[in-house]
């Protein structure tokens, strides 16, 4: 199979997904630990796809100016920095390490 066969039937999936969610009865969904494990799930889903995009490359893990970007826009987080600084310092770090040539 070709790669845009591979595409077109993960569509097909993802919306027959989102179409059986409308089958679902509404008590289900008004139950708390729905509610918990879909807000858990969603920060998993975030935690997993920033982590594959700062380490990956080409050829497997990559370690580079990346993983600095993210440790400084996780400190500026854990300094309750506002988004925007969040995003300058991730921005800074990269262009900093990758001027030094880390990256």
């Amino acid at each position: 199979m070709t790669l845009w066969t591979w595409v077109l039937i993960a569509c097909a999936a993802v919306y027959l997904t989102k179409i059986a969610g409308y089958l679902v009865p509404g008590s289900w969904l008004e139950h708390p630990l729905v509610g918990r494990i879909s807000g858990l799930m969603t920060v998993a889903l975030l935690a997993s796809l920033v982590a594959m995009n700062t380490a990956s490359g080409d050829d497997g893990v990559v370690l580079d100016a990346r993983l600095g970007a993210l440790a400084a826009a996780a400190v500026a987080l854990l300094l309750r920095a506002p988004f925007l600084v969040v995003v300058l310092a991730g921005a800074g770090a990269a262009a900093g390490l990758r001027a030094f040539g880390l990256g």
